[in-house]
């Protein structure tokens, strides 16, 4: 039978499938319901030095081609987050440690407490759209995003991972600063920069007015991210955005990830999407007579 079994910087995955931040993950008991539906690994909510309530509502809008959000990064603050790890760490797969901050002193600090939690590899949210003074406005900067990585490669012993955003021309750029500042992988993208106006009220819709677009929607601008980060560098890149099907997931593969997260297609089709996704990349694999999806990272390069 083909294996959905994967290596991502050394740490190893049943399946390729990985839940994304910020969906369900601000909970132990969630991350562990995402690894019992069959998630290769998890991703926690993107975690700070302090609580932070996030922005009043609308916070989201559900739209044709997916979901538009502005939560302004809420969280328990780093403090409170060890009891949520120790009931996900019991889950059997790798979580993964989401943390951002205003500078890489912060970084750090926020990371070596994940490893201490028991986090199997950290993300560095480098890349949310909407909060002012963190993500997107740090991670457009190589320079910048070097700094972090450099200050997180030296205070912690587990693979770094860095969540890059779209809404740069310089992704590429972005990516080279990451892996040779010692960065261990990549996540391509995150949200896209986005607005919706309410014509009645005739006023933005979002209390932020500006949010992060996910699903089906940015599927074409991911895929572009990562074949462009996989023609250029040498880490492993995890692809993300739209990813609602086997197909999806796959189209992501051929374009160079190793792995890939799910996020918005659990609104739609709730956490039964990582064992259907997992089955039809199965199916897929066995129709062509393959052993192992290792064999299809990268192939739409020719």
């Amino acid at each position: 039978m083909a294996s959905l079994r994967v290596s991502v910087a050394g740490i190893i995955l049943k399946n390729p499938t990985i839940l994304a931040s910020g969906i369900i993950g601000e909970t132990g008991s969630s991350l562990l319901s995402a690894i019992e539906a069959g998630a290769g690994a998890v991703v926690t909510k993107s975690i700070g030095m302090e609580v932070r309530g996030g922005y009043p509502n609308p916070t989201v809008v559900e739209l044709p081609c997916g979901y538009l959000n502005a939560m302004g990064l809420p969280n328990p603050g780093i403090d409170a987050f060890g009891e949520e790890m120790s009931t996900a760490v019991r889950g059997g797969a790798p979580v993964i440690g989401s943390v951002f901050a205003q500078n890489a002193e912060g970084f750090a600090v926020l990371c070596s407490r994940m490893e201490k939690y028991g986090a199997s590899a950290v993300e560095l949210n480098l890349s949310c759209p909407h909060a002012s003074g963190y993500g997107m406005e740090v991670g457009v900067d190589p320079v910048k995003v070097s700094e972090i990585v450099r200050a997180v490669k030296k205070s912690i012993n587990i693979p770094v991972f860095a969540k890059l955003t779209p809404n740069t021309h310089r992704i590429v750029e972005v990516g080279r600063a990451v892996q040779e500042a010692g960065g261990d992988g990549i996540v391509a993208i995150n949200t896209l920069k986005a607005m919706a106006i309410s014509v009645e009220a005739e006023e933005p819709i979002l209390s932020n007015k500006f949010g992060g677009l996910s699903g089906p929607a940015v599927k074409p601008v991911g895929l572009r991210c990562v074949y462009e980060l996989y023609e250029e560098l040498d880490v492993p890149i995890i692809g993300a955005g739209g990813i609602l099907t086997w197909r999806d997931a796959m189209e992501y593969i051929m374009a160079g990830a190793v792995a890939v997260q799910i996020g918005s297609a659990i609104g739609r089709k709730g956490l039964r999407v990582f064992g259907e996704i997992g089955a039809g990349l199965t199916r897929y694999l066995e129709s062509r007579g393959l052993d192992s999806l290792d064999e299809l990272v990268g192939v739409a390069h020719g």
